[in-house]
């Protein structure tokens, strides 16, 4: 799994990259499918103002499934990234789960014949 972790408004700390690569791992290893790529950006919207404003957007890339996105903004950076985080997870085992329930719901429609019934033949004719 390839991460990508960019930041805006401060300089990424190796406590905090170390932080990001460890709550990644734990939360995204229960997945069956690898993950391609994360991105990870990071925020500080206000700056030195303070405020709710540090924000942690994450994308999720998968093969043959569609992308996971997910944002959170808190007050703590730290909260924002295990928020973030936590629900990427899980939104990333429901599509997951979607797409396993749609396969087996296919495989099964095409297992099951169709009913036999005795042809019918359609004839038309246009009068001109």
């Amino acid at each position: 799994m390839q991460i990508d972790i960019q930041t805006k408004g401060f300089e990424l700390t190796e406590a905090l990259r170390r932080h990001i690569i460890r709550r990644l791992g734990f939360r995204l290893s229960i997945s069956d499918q690898p993950v391609q790529r994360v991105n990870l950006h990071l925020m500080d919207e206000n700056g030195p103002r303070g405020g709710k404003d540090k924000r942690c957007r994450i994308r999720i890339i998968l093969a043959r499934v569609a992308d996971v996105v997910v944002e959170d903004t808190q007050v703590d950076l730290y909260l924002a990234i295990d928020r973030a985080i936590d629900r990427a997870g899980r939104s990333l085992n429901r599509r997951l789960e979607r797409q396993r329930d749609w396969r087996q719901t296919s495989k099964s429609a095409s297992a099951c014949p169709l009913p036999q019934t005795d042809a019918v033949t359609v004839q038309t004719s246009l009068a001109l």
